[in-house]
């Protein structure tokens, strides 16, 4: 497939030229933008057991990765600080590195079966204090560290994106069997998947088991 290439014609330059094409912004969108976390977004994030942190890699480009825990596993240090475990992973360390380099970060709450999310965008640090790590475990694991960040701004975000979407609705939802599963998509980018069928459904089943042993 051939790179695709832009009309230069209709590409946006700047932001005066992005916001001509659009209404006036409502100053309620405004106004709801916290500096720091009220009632109810101390009870939205105690709901997630879900987030997207966005960072920034060294030079610039961006990155978002998942975090996923039991509901309210991001804990509140106070108004304006919360803290997110770091667990088991890759390795890859990519949001902990990005966050060395550039320490502001976007994150985005989800609740199951709520279309409304929760934005918070601040600053983060990386942590091993063991007190803070305390507060943390689950199933007797401690993590390594842990991501503090620092509130800048946070609002709820309207449901129009989940509407449609339609990502809790059940007859939406797709069928996993539809798909290679994920050892065999990684061999398929990497080295090469095994000719096997046998041999892929052992690694099939080896990943499961890590997913039953592993998770912290």
């Amino acid at each position: 497939m051939s790179k695709t290439t832009l009309n230069p014609a209709f590409l946006i330059k700047d932001e005066a030229e992005l916001r001509a094409l659009f209404p006036q912004i409502h100053p309620i969108a405004v106004q709801k933008c916290l500096d720091r976390l009220d009632k109810h977004a101390r009870e939205f994030i105690a709901r997630a057991p879900f987030i997207c942190i966005g960072t920034q890699t060294p030079d610039g480009q961006g990155d978002v990765s998942p975090r996923g825990d039991p509901c309210g596993f991001v804990q509140v240090l106070d108004d304006k600080t919360l803290l997110i475990p770091d667990r088991p992973g890759n390795n890859r360390l990519d949001t902990q590195s990005n966050i060395l380099a550039n320490p502001a970060v976007g994150i985005l709450f989800m609740i199951p079966g709520f279309d409304e999310t929760l934005r918070v965008n601040g600053t983060a640090q990386i942590t091993r204090d063991p007190a803070l790590l305390a507060q943390t475990v689950v199933n007797d694991r401690t993590p390594t560290t842990a991501i503090v960040v620092t509130i800048d701004e946070l609002f709820i975000h309207c449901a129009k994106a989940f509407r449609r979407a339609k990502l809790w609705d059940p007859n939406s939802h797709q069928d996993r069997s539809e798909m290679p599963s994920l050892i065999r998509i990684v061999l398929d980018q990497t080295t090469g998947a095994p000719d096997d069928p046998e041999a892929l459904q052992k690694l099939d089943e080896n990943l499961e088991k890590s997913y039953q042993t592993k998770l912290y």
